[in-house]
């Protein structure tokens, strides 16, 4: 057969969603799916939100795009807004998540270049992490999954163990310019930093001139049940890599950073041609309308909490299928016992019961869902649940 037009580089599924309705996605034969994937966390409002709808609409009828060749007041308005609503003191917006990344990496190496100091560009980062499919991003992960085929790779990364302290800061050497982690990891299979951790690799930067990168991309903008998910913990890092909720579906991401970490982005070391154009900033601006409101983030942990306990009730129920949950706010994961795989329970919830999940490691189903989900959602997801756990057969090995 001749390559499909649509490169194949995905396993697609057979549903194609053709139209959604806040929590739910309607395919092409009118069937109903309940959402608790997200599109991977980004669907923070759901589907046609009306307040994101009408701010795409009115802009696109206004100014889509001019290139950042031009002064950008809608690029420093949304920049201000972030600013005022985090630890950080500038921004530079991107298309994705990726595209954070590699701005992070950039500014990190690019600190200790301007102090004297280059040969610090290497960045400790963490097994199972997934910080994008760039050649840049997938040098700063050891899944050979994702690496096979495209060497050689970009140096200047070492790998430890995620929530090893010790293991990590056992790597650090003249080197080193700092730590790049997810607070929570998402595709890594749900995994939250422990406090002792990311605490520790903050105190190992102050102490040794170093810098604490953080990949918030799934579990940041709100996601977790706070505006970052290092709020939790307490931690200020120097530089953010965050997307996926912040446009709701618009492509668009961003790397925060401090004036001090980013005091060697000055003109000409980096730029992009679509990021932060109008289109963009008013996608961004809508979900800060929302996700700002009083009361929002404290909502998200609230139905977080009780998601996470219907649950932790459920599971007795099917004990021979569920381990436990894992996760922080609306960023949960679901443990699945072998001989069963996560990626077919996925399935089998999605082509017999109309619940969209996604798989990670460590065999855990993520639960993303909308950050508006409402009680009735939760009920019903829970029912789906426990209805494919009960008619669930894994597939036996060989």
């Amino acid at each position: 057969m001749p390559m499909p037009a649509l490169m194949p580089v995905y396993p697609r599924c057979d549903v194609r969603p053709v139209r959604g309705e806040g929590c739910y996605l309607i395919g092409e034969r009118g069937e109903r799916y309940l959402d608790f994937a997200s599109g991977i966390a980004v669907n923070a409002l759901g589907h046609g939100h009306p307040h994101l709808t009408k701010a795409i609409q009115e802009q696109t009828a206004t100014l889509m795009h001019v290139s950042n060749l031009y002064g950008s007041p809608q690029g420093e308005a949304l920049a201000q807004r972030i600013v005022d609503n985090s630890f950080a003191d500038t921004v530079f917006f991107t298309n994705s998540g990726a595209e954070a990344v590699e701005c992070a990496i950039k500014t990190a190496r690019r600190y200790h270049h301007v102090n004297g100091n280059p040969e610090r560009h290497t960045l400790i980062t963490f097994d199972t992490a997934f910080h994008g499919r760039t050649l840049g991003a997938i040098s700063a992960t050891n899944q050979a999954k994702m690496r096979d085929g495209f060497e050689p790779l970009l140096p200047g990364f070492a790998y430890a163990t995620f929530n090893d302290l010790e293991g990590a800061l056992a790597l650090i050497d003249d080197h080193t310019a700092g730590f790049l982690v997810e607070p929570v990891q998402g595709e890594g299979g749900i995994r939250p930093a422990s406090p002792e951790f990311l605490h520790g690799l903050r105190k190992a930067c102050d102490e040794r001139g170093l810098l604490l990168v953080l990949d918030e991309v799934q579990c940041g903008y709100g996601r977790t049940g706070k505006f970052w998910a290092h709020e939790h913990y307490g931690v200020v890092p120097d530089i953010v890599a965050a997307a996926k909720g912040i446009g709701g579906g618009f492509p668009l991401g961003a790397c925060l950073a401090t004036e001090e970490a980013a005091k060697g982005m000055v003109f000409g070391t980096h730029g992009s041609t679509y990021g932060g154009n109008p289109l963009g900033m008013a996608a961004g601006q809508a979900i800060l309308d929302v996700i700002l409101e009083d009361g929002f983030f404290e909502g998200v942990k609230a139905k977080g909490d009780r998601l996470r306990q219907g649950l932790e009730q459920m599971i007795p129920n099917h004990d021979h299928l569920f381990d436990s949950v894992r996760g922080m706010g609306l960023m949960l994961g679901l443990k699945i016992k072998e001989p069963a795989v996560c990626r077919d329970f996925v399935a089998h919830c999605r082509d017999h019961h109309g619940l969209l999940l996604v798989a990670a490691g460590e065999n855990v189903v993520r639960i993303l869902p909308p950050l508006v989900i409402e009680e009735s959602h939760i009920a019903e997801a829970i029912e789906k649940l426990s209805d494919a756990a009960r008619a669930f057969v894994p597939v036996s090995e060989d």
